[in-house]
């Protein structure tokens, strides 16, 4: 059953004329910042048991108004609320609902408190919120990794610098690289919720209020560690907002890198995975097509949130203290960049441990590219040269590879003493993938027995 609330807007009795249609729908949030109706609820709760400690509301008051805001929130999430644009945001909404359900009580409510703080309370808990649930998603996408890098440690791939083959490693160690990235952006989300959780309310509209209140109750009540110690800062600041989607930037940055890799280990040219076929799409004309659309749509996406940090970075960039129309702005781009995030780390994170590994094309395409080059000049360092001179050597050497075809493998060891009669057969026992990536044997080597160390300690980190 739906309602109506069908209250004049709140600053009828200020104003000789009505506010023009237009004006109205341009300057009213509801649309958007009703996504927040939880948070407000619980706010206003709070809010209202505070009063009631203090003495502002009795018992049958505070009773009225949790019972009725516990109706509101009924209605809202059974689809049977009317969202007003009259009532401009959510704040003036749900009271506007509050007040038909249980009279002039309802109007009590807001004793104490201004919708600068209330909403800047608002926002701190639905990021609090969101925060919540995003770290449960970062910590799916790291136990993928690792998942992975244990399955493939002994897996040998090239790894490259500037994209050309650089130095054979395992598998299994770099996935581990990109549980590093993620687990500074754990980091990094973790102490944005730190800053995110102080509680502004009580503030009011700019210098506080002269009703007896008590900020660190209400701050207990809603789990906040802290109470914000400047009212005009309180209402105006938006810093943790910024942090947050300056951690989204860099958390989309990481995830589109990788989503490059991933999209052209997927192609024919590479053919070093297999993307299930769940992630992927066909083409319209084209019958053989595999498209990594998963990966290509989360780099996509990392440019949204690009703006939408520097869009929050500019809107704050000239505001005088407190609280400003401007700041009503920051909602849609920070909405955004949570939506973003969630449906980006959802995807990764069932994508990643699925991905098939064609070990034997890593392979044979760490073999190409003289990938064991730096292995031979430090074969001859430990045979006494200087490390400049083994470097021309094998520079000489690998220019012979390219002429006739060879890699530094498949040639003689009549051939390889052509360029330094120091070479003994022991050579091609650090030429072959294997022997290469087994001597980079120390902590955070690429070596399989390290790969192995490290993925233990990962378990023991995400435990």
């Amino acid at each position: 059953m739906s309602n109506q609330h069908n209250q004049e807007k709140l600053s009828s009795a200020r104003f000789s004329e009505s506010t023009d249609a237009f004006v109205e729908a341009f300057t009213a949030s509801i649309m958007f910042d009703k996504r927040m109706y939880k948070q407000d609820i619980q706010g206003s709760i709070a809010h209202a048991t505070m009063l009631n400690k203090v003495g502002i509301l009795n018992e049958q008051e505070l009773a009225d108004i949790k019972q009725g805001l516990n109706q509101v929130q009924a209605e809202i999430e059974a689809g049977d609320f009317s969202w007003s644009i009259k009532q401009e945001d959510i704040h003036m909404n749900i009271e506007a609902r509050l007040t038909d359900l249980i009279g002039i009580t309802g109007k009590k409510l807001h004793t104490g408190r201004s919708r600068n703080d209330q909403v800047a309370t608002d926002i701190r808990l639905y990021i609090r919120d969101e925060i919540d649930a995003i770290l449960p998603e970062l910590k799916r996408l790291q136990e993928g990794l690792v998942m992975l890098a244990e399955r493939e440690a002994d897996t040998i791939m090239p790894g490259f610098t500037h994209l050309q083959t650089a130095q054979p490693v395992t598998f299994g160690h770099h996935m581990l690289a990109w549980f590093e990235m993620i687990k500074r952006d754990v980091e990094r989300l973790v102490d944005c919720r730190k800053r995110a959780n102080t509680l502004p309310l009580g503030s009011a509209a700019l210098a506080g209020t002269t009703y007896p209140i008590d900020r660190h109750f209400t701050a207990e009540l809603l789990g906040f560690e802290r109470v914000s110690e400047n009212s005009l800062d309180g209402v105006s600041d938006r810093d943790f907002a910024i942090e947050f989607t300056h951690f989204a930037a860099t958390l989309m940055m990481h995830l589109s890198r990788f989503s490059e890799e991933l999209v052209l280990w997927s192609s024919a040219q590479f053919q070093f995975i297999d993307l299930p076929d769940r992630f992927c799409t066909g083409s319209s004309i084209m019958p053989q097509k595999k498209n990594p659309d998963v990966p290509e749509l989360v780099r996509g996406k990392t440019g949204r949130v690009y703006g939408h940090l520097m869009s929050l970075l500019t809107l704050m960039k000239s505001q005088p203290l407190a609280y400003n129309k401007d700041n009503q702005e920051d909602k849609e781009p920070l909405f955004d960049t949570v939506d973003t995030v969630k449906g980006s780390l959802r995807a990764f994170a069932d994508m990643v441990p699925a991905m098939i590994v064609k070990k034997e094309m890593t392979y044979e395409a760490a073999k190409r590219g003289f990938s064991t080059a730096t292995d031979l000049a430090d074969y001859l360092v430990g045979k006494g040269l200087a490390f400049r001179d083994s470097h021309e050597v094998v520079g000489l050497a690998v220019a012979h590879g390219i002429k006739t075809g060879q890699d530094l493998s498949e040639m003689s060891l009549e051939t390889l003493q052509g360029f330094c009669d120091q070479i003994t057969d022991d050579v091609y026992e650090v030429l072959t993938l294997e022997g290469s990536v087994a001597a980079r044997n120390h902590f955070g080597g690429t070596a399989p027995d390290q790969v192995r160390a490290a993925v233990t300690r990962a378990k023991e980190y995400l435990a």
